[in-house]
């Protein structure tokens, strides 16, 4: 898989996590355009953002595609900065709302269960 369908996925992400309070706030558009300005796929991922936000994509169904091409990516320097930059986004818009921290530590608890499911089956493989 290449990274640019890993950028797609990180913008769905942090799409689902601003929608997680009900509604996309402009400040989050605003605090996610600001953080993505010095990243080098930064339209990349501001694209696909705009795209689920402009087509209203449910939450749900964002948060399935992203995990989805996350644990089919594998794991990725990249979610470092991504779950900074999801911290910030949950932030911009009176705090961090529960369900937005929610979607983040759910996230997180889902990759890593696959990843640790894919570490151990490839140990009982050898």
């Amino acid at each position: 898989m290449d990274k640019d369908r890993l950028y797609d996925a990180l913008g769905e992400l942090m799409y689902a996590v601003s929608k997680a309070d009900g509604a996309v706030q402009e400040s989050e558009v605003a605090k996610l355009r600001e953080l993505l300005a010095q990243h080098p796929w930064s339209a990349a991922i501001q694209w696909s953002f705009d795209y689920e936000n402009t087509r209203n994509i449910t939450l749900e169904e964002a948060y399935a595609k992203a995990l989805q091409t996350c644990q089919e990516y594998g794991p990725s320097g990249e979610y470092v900065f991504l779950f900074e930059v999801l911290d910030a986004i949950a932030a911009a818009s009176q705090g961090k709302d529960v369900n937005e921290m929610t979607v983040i530590e759910r996230f997180k608890k889902e990759l890593r269960a696959h990843f640790l499911e894919e570490d151990l089956s490839g140990m009982t493989e050898e």
